[in-house]
């Protein structure tokens, strides 16, 4: 189901989606902090990449209480303090360890409780926009983490709930129940590039099914369609290939030559779109209708302002067919295939 705006509202440039079947509007690039603030960047860089955000159009901000151990939250809350509320949309998710106890984790009712309290005092506002829940809690039962994602949603402090990294499955329930408590489940946020293709077989249309819509991360594959990385030589001294604190482990598998050179020919596609590639990746995963935005981080001011330029760009099918063609061999798309759901915080 395709609930984009497009057309109607753009502030900058930016083009707008609705976010599942839900009222809430949001910017179709939305810009992330995992792995940068807090940790990668220098705070001043990380407030000048949320200045070009906003500059650009971009309304939407996702972030989680995990990343670099809460302190992401915290620089995302200093670099939009100022800024109109009414006019942003604040992402944040709840899962991982933000501590040392043993209830400092999970979806728990105590954990939830604790953490949005902790992530709303960390981003300096009375609620997010979304809550979500970082990955699935096999220890606790679903209904009580639904329940307790009510409460959040009752208080105020949450207005629409969302998950990440859950299996179909697993949304289907969460979202029956969400039906029964009146509350409204309306994300997924997975993995999704032209590399990573697994949400297609089963998530998308169970998420379509029930009007959720998806909010993706990765959609450059942490850089590698960006067509840095080149086979047969080292990855770049300044890359995140090479940088042990913000999350090097999770490209390995994207960084054979066969995959290096396939990325490569994709230059002349770009080139007749008009786009570089890491623009040509972000369009490609706005093509889906079932995706409401993409994710996008930087380190630098001018990444932001570049990968923005990708809102709005619609790729003729031809174009799709030729990015197709020259993936075919090393792109995944087969669930059987995937990775742990617990490997990427």
């Amino acid at each position: 189901m395709d609930r984009g705006i497009r057309g109607l509202v753009k502030l900058r440039g930016m083009e707008f989606r609705h976010l599942g079947c839900s009222g809430l509007i949001i910017s179709e690039i939305a810009y992330g902090n995992w792995i940068t603030h807090g940790s990668q960047v220098a705070e001043e860089a990380a407030l000048a990449c949320v200045r070009a955000a906003l500059d650009s159009g971009i309304t939407t901000f996702d972030t989680a209480d995990v990343y670099a151990g809460t302190r992401a939250e915290a620089v995302l809350g200093r670099a939009l303090a100022g800024q109109r509320r009414e006019s942003l949309e604040i992402l944040t998710k709840v899962y991982w360890p933000t501590g040392d106890g043993h209830n400092d984790r999970g979806l728990s009712r105590k954990h939830i409780m604790e953490s949005i309290n902790g992530s709303l005092r960390r981003l300096q506002t009375d609620y997010v926009d979304l809550y979500q829940a970082h990955r699935y809690d096999y220890a606790t039962p679903l209904e009580e983490t639904m329940e307790a994602f009510a409460d959040v949603v009752r208080a105020g402090k949450a207005l629409y709930l969302g998950v990440s990294e859950w299996r179909a499955d697993e949304i289907e329930a969460a979202a029956a129940l969400a039906k029964e408590l009146r509350i409204q489940l309306v994300s997924s946020q997975p993995q999704y590039s032209m590399l990573w293709r697994v949400i297609e077989a089963e998530v998308i249309p169970t998420c379509a099914a029930f009007g959720i819509g998806q909010i993706v991360w990765s959609p450059i594959a942490q850089g590698v369609l960006t067509g840095k990385y080149l086979p047969g030589q080292p990855p770049p001294a300044d890359s995140r290939a090479t940088d042990e604190s913000g999350g090097a482990g999770f490209i390995e598998e994207w960084l054979s030559d066969d995959v290096l050179t396939r990325v490569q020919q994709l230059r002349p596609v770009a080139d007749q779109a008009g786009l570089s590639l890491a623009q040509l990746a972000i369009a490609w995963v706005l093509q889906n209708s079932n995706v409401s935005a993409a994710i996008i981080g930087a380190s630098r001011p001018e990444q932001v302002t570049e990968n923005v330029k990708a809102a709005g760009v619609r790729l003729e099918p031809e174009l799709l067919k030729a990015i197709d063609e020259v993936l075919d061999p090393v792109m995944i798309s087969d669930p059987a295939r995937t990775r742990s759901p617990r490997r990427r915080p």
